[in-house]
């Protein structure tokens, strides 16, 4: 039975100092075991099996597209037209499409267990998850915007940016919202108890 070791799991911790480490081990294993449930799990292919799913990841991804496309059209100023969520690019016979895969969800879910797992005031988790949603919905929205100036400027390296840079970069995202909880809005250790 390991109960009887925690308090002397504890106190080692607190002895040396290493709680830090033990939080970003526990980021990283809730970040993982939930990714592995999303795909290899098989959560995803469960979830597909209700229209409710399959119509929030389209409806998701719309959400992504519609921003996205009005900002590389009136901001970049690149002459696009759209179809079923693709962002076509005419004058170098380019496209970005934005599929349910690229909707987010994912990301929203890992989020969302995250800060349901991780210690902190319930109080501050109500607004703080909220937030945490919106910034990675941005950050998918600035995730399209930038792989299509890719397909335009660099289109060689297209695969490479958008699997190697930018799907990696939701974690760092999540990483810093998380640092952030841990660091400045969670508090105490004995609030957050």
């Amino acid at each position: 039975m390991v109960y009887p070791y925690l308090p002397i799991v504890k106190s080692f911790i607190k002895k040396y100092k290493l709680q830090p480490i033990v939080d970003v081990l526990l980021f990283g294993i809730i970040i993982y075991f939930f990714h592995w449930l999303w795909w290899t799990g098989g959560l995803k292919h469960f979830l597909k099996e209700f229209v409710f799913f399959s119509e929030m990841e389209e409806f998701m991804a719309h959400q992504v597209f519609l921003p996205a496309a009005w900002i590389v059209d009136h901001v970049i100023g690149y002459h696009v037209t759209t179809m079923h969520n693709t962002i076509l690019l005419p004058e170098i016979n380019g496209y970005v499409a934005v599929e349910g895969a690229c909707s987010g969800l994912k990301q929203f879910y890992q989020w969302t267990i995250l800060m349901i797992l991780f210690p902190g005031s319930w109080k501050k988790k109500l607004w703080y998850i909220p937030i945490g949603l919106i910034i990675i919905h941005l950050n998918n929205i600035l995730r399209i915007v930038i792989l299509s100036i890719v397909v335009v400027h660099w289109p060689q390296h297209w695969d490479f940016i958008h699997l190697w840079i930018l799907r990696p970069f939701f974690y760092v995202v999540i990483f810093l919202l998380w640092v952030l909880w841990v660091e400045k809005i969670r508090g105490s250790k004995k609030s957050a108890e």
